[in-house]
């Protein structure tokens, strides 16, 4: 029997370490799961495919293993749920400096890891997988985000094992994590973060007379967390933002060397 993983797959930083530590801790059959709910930040789901690319690439010859990806059209979140500023672009994503207090940020979709973790348990359960990876951190239950925490993953693991015949438990192998400690982990299993996506904003900026360059916003909360992992871990993000400048500062007051 091989060993078998559903893993969701986002695109963002978080969820492309897991894929890495998913082979480094021995899955030798993963199969990952990217859902397009009808996010605004559509630019994670091209980062999906350069991640999976990118693994391949980096495996390349490796007898055992094998990745699949498949990518579930569930756009009916963004009708059911509009209240977020995920799937509503009439709602403003909400600026870090405005967050304090609030139980939970409006960027809050509602039950959307219930709903793909469901999923991806009914995947698991036809795969021959015992186990499902998400990709909670543990900024996100400090954020407000209730189905990023360790009480969530326990409740969800109890109705999972209702199940008579086959056990999935369901695991958020980042929750202990900071920011910092995931980008060193990603480093160190050779994660290439220019290659992933974190921001709720997809700001535009001309690049050239003809053509625009997407960019994120350190303002919003994701970015502003993933700023902070960087360069608590010492590194600079190697992605663009539109405060750049600023950023380049604080990477050189704070020593911060160079990432792929």
């Amino acid at each position: 029997m091989k060993n078998k993983l559903v893993l969701t797959l986002s695109g963002g930083m978080d969820s492309s370490v897991l894929l890495y530590m998913a082979q480094d801790r021995g899955y030798d059959e993963i199969h990952t799961v990217t859902f397009d709910y009808g996010q605004r930040h559509t630019r994670e789901l091209v980062c999906v495919d350069k991640q999976i690319d990118n693994f391949n690439k980096q495996f390349n010859g490796w007898f055992n293993l094998k990745v699949t990806n498949k990518v579930l059209d569930v756009k009916y979140i963004k009708d059911i749920a509009p209240t977020s500023s995920l799937t509503n672009k009439d709602i403003d994503n909400p600026d870090i400096n405005e967050m304090a207090g609030d139980a939970q940020p409006v960027s809050y979709v509602p039950f959307r890891n219930l709903m793909f973790l469901s999923i991806c348990s009914s995947y698991a359960e036809s795969v021959g997988a015992d186990a499902v990876w998400y990709g909670a951190a543990q900024v996100d239950s400090l954020a407000g985000y209730w189905d990023g925490s360790e009480e969530f993953v326990d409740m969800v693991n109890e109705v999972a094992h209702l199940n008579r015949e086959n056990r999935i438990k369901i695991e958020a192998p980042l929750l202990d994590m900071s920011k910092a400690e995931i980008i060193e982990e990603g480093i160190r299993l050779g994660v290439k973060f220019k290659d992933t996506w974190t921001c709720y904003s997809e700001g535009k900026v001309k690049a050239s007379d003809k053509s625009w360059e997407l960019i994120a916003d350190a303002t919003t909360p994701s970015s502003s967390m993933r700023v902070k992992g960087f360069v608590d871990a010492g590194y600079k993000d190697p992605i663009t933002y539109i405060q750049q400048e600023k950023l380049d500062k604080l990477y050189e007051e704070n020593n911060c060397k160079e990432c792929a």
